[in-house]
């Protein structure tokens, strides 16, 4: 995969390197087959972004949609963990990277797959990041996809600036807890969106009060309902809160999302409603861009 880490540079003319013009042409193909992109961020580490990513996307393969899963944390990748896949993409014909496939409708790509030592650090800079998410839209065998879930890391960096350059139809979906040190750091994550002009689909407050396993009452550790009004203060849908639940826990140990969990656990129940009001969102957001009126 060392062909994955050079980033082209313009010639000496100013043009864009003929590579890059070839790359974004495949880019714009792959995206075609790509019906929604859902973008997971937060200004806020800790939120309990990769977990939403993972069942989310989890809940939409099971209703039966095509789903692609794309972790793009470059430095701390932990989707392949929650998911427990383990070894390195396949790639075929020479640059046609394999998604690694978690059932039929649900793949995955992954930064942590492409390293030998799953405890390697990864010390790149900004060209080097953008150069690799490029390459995961346009070398990857995506297929037809009904969903792309785009995992990302914390704050509003290169990463999120990529992603939304790339696909600027892209979904994006704030993820925040309840306490307000997770609030104010994801109000300048919508602030940076808004002024990038992108399409916000809601917001999801995760860590919404713990479940007691043994009385199954709502203990407010971190307080609940700060992303409600989070997303009323900015005029955004609010999509759901997901309680803190010890299935969480072994879930994740397990390598299995919590949808997918036999039992049924207010977790479970929480992502799949947030699942289903993800696809009926999209469904609307497609329906509001097809009637607005052309400049």
């Amino acid at each position: 995969m060392g062909q994955c880490i050079g980033w082209p540079q313009g010639n000496e003319e100013g043009k864009p390197h003929p590579r890059l013009t070839l790359q974004d042409q495949r880019i714009s193909s792959v995206l075609e087959n790509i019906r929604y992109t859902i973008f997971v961020m937060s200004g806020k580490g800790g939120v309990g972004k990769s977990s939403i990513s993972v069942n989310i996307a989890a809940a939409l393969a099971a209703m039966g949609y095509r789903v692609g899963l794309l972790d793009v944390d470059i430095h701390g990748p932990s989707v392949p963990n929650l998911l427990a896949l383990k070894g390195q993409l396949e790639v075929e014909h020479g640059s046609v990277i394999k998604p690694k496939r978690y059932n039929d409708n649900l793949h995955v790509v992954s930064m942590a797959s492409l390293l030998r030592d799953p405890d390697q650090a990864v010390l790149w800079r900004g060209p080097m990041k953008t150069s690799a998410i490029r390459q995961f839209i346009a070398d990857v065998d995506w297929g037809h996809l009904d969903f792309l879930v785009v995992d990302s890391p914390p704050g509003t960096g290169d990463e999120h600036m990529t992603i939304l350059k790339l696909i600027p139809n892209a979904l994006c979906l704030i993820v925040t807890t309840p306490q307000e040190i997770s609030l104010a750091d994801v109000r300048k994550a919508i602030n940076f969106l808004q002024y990038a002009q992108a399409n916000i689909l809601g917001v999801v407050e995760n860590m919404s009060g713990l479940i007691c396993p043994h009385c199954n009452q709502v203990i407010d550790l971190f307080k609940k309902g700060g992303g409600r009004e989070l997303a009323e203060s900015y005029g955004l849908p609010f999509l759901g809160s997901v309680p803190l639940d010890p299935a969480t826990v072994v879930a994740g140990d397990l390598g299995k999302p919590v949808v997918l969990l036999r039992e049924d656990t207010p977790a479970k129940q929480a992502l799949l409603e947030l699942g289903e009001r993800i696809a009926l969102e999209a469904e609307r957001s497609l329906e509001a861009a097809a009637m607005a009126p052309s400049v």
